[in-house]
């Protein structure tokens, strides 16, 4: 009995033994990765402090670097023409370019800076031509009588040109001005395009101060010449050949555009009779 005693107190402490070194190897097991996770927390938590600085700083960075402005996108097919594809070479970048180059002149944009400098010269001489031409018809003959001079406008009002004829009436001196005056400005212009900020047509002419200073208006002013200097080439054109086939002055042709209005309807009024005086 006293053996069977032994025995069965033995076999209890061996039990509690096991028992307790399970109840350790369990705790262990569920307190060793709580440690380790104690352990990468704080870790991420000082990587991230550490990481903060730079990314406030790159955010700095990116918040004071200027956004480039976004090409424009040009259409496809020509805005002038919707049929017709758009030239690469017109991009848009130049007021008053809506992809019109039927022929295809321009194939580089170097080809097409010098087409628009031609463009607007021509422009600018139209203008001038289509205010002075119906002026000249208008004036001559008066100024000429005033300063006893020979009137170069015909009978019919008609201002001299190739297809009118008159221009041997026209003093030589005259040609020889127009001729010293267009070559200056031609020769300033070649200087002026050595300079950063030049453009086609851009001679830093404006007395009156006209041209805005934003970029915005700085494009619709120029957009605004173009569309007059184009209209006015038409207009000429119209005038010379309007006054060959109808052999009579545009002033007389269509007065309303360019006689006082009180003027054209008493004209048009006494087409064909007169009123007598005591009317």
């Amino acid at each position: 009995q006293r053996d069977y005693t032994s025995l069965k107190n033995t076999n209890i402490m061996k039990l509690s033994a096991s028992v307790l070194a399970l109840s350790a190897m369990s705790v262990s097991a569920f307190t060793q990765p709580a440690a380790r996770n104690v352990a990468v927390r704080t870790q991420m938590a000082e990587e991230e402090q550490e990481a903060a600085p730079v990314a406030e700083e790159m955010a700095a960075v990116v918040e004071e670097t200027p956004a480039a402005p976004a090409a424009p996108v040009s259409p496809q097919m020509s805005m002038a023409l919707p049929w017709m594809e758009r030239p690469a070479a017109l991009d848009g970048t130049l007021a008053g370019d809506v992809g019109f180059d039927p022929v295809g002149f321009a194939k580089t944009q170097d080809d097409l800076l010098k087409y628009r400098e031609a463009e607007i010269k021509h422009g600018r001489l139209a203008m001038l031509a289509a205010a002075g031409w119906p002026m000249s018809e208008l004036l001559d003959k008066k100024l000429a009588n005033a300063l006893g001079w020979v009137p170069v406008v015909d009978s019919s009002d008609r201002a001299p040109s190739v297809l009118n004829g008159g221009l041997g009436k026209v003093s030589p001196a005259y040609w020889a001005a127009c001729l010293a005056l267009g070559a200056a400005v031609d020769l300033y212009g070649i200087k002026r395009q050595e300079s950063s900020d030049y453009f086609p047509g851009n001679l830093g002419f404006d007395p009156l101060g006209m041209y805005p200073k934003d970029e915005a208006g700085q494009k619709d002013m120029q957009l605004k010449e173009l569309k007059n200097g184009r209209l006015a080439m038409i207009a000429i054109t119209a005038f010379a050949f309007q006054e060959f086939v109808q052999k009579i002055g545009v002033v007389d042709e269509t007065p309303i555009f360019f006689k006082p209005f009180n003027q054209v309807m008493y004209e048009y009024a006494n087409s064909g009779y007169i009123y007598p005086d005591n009317m």
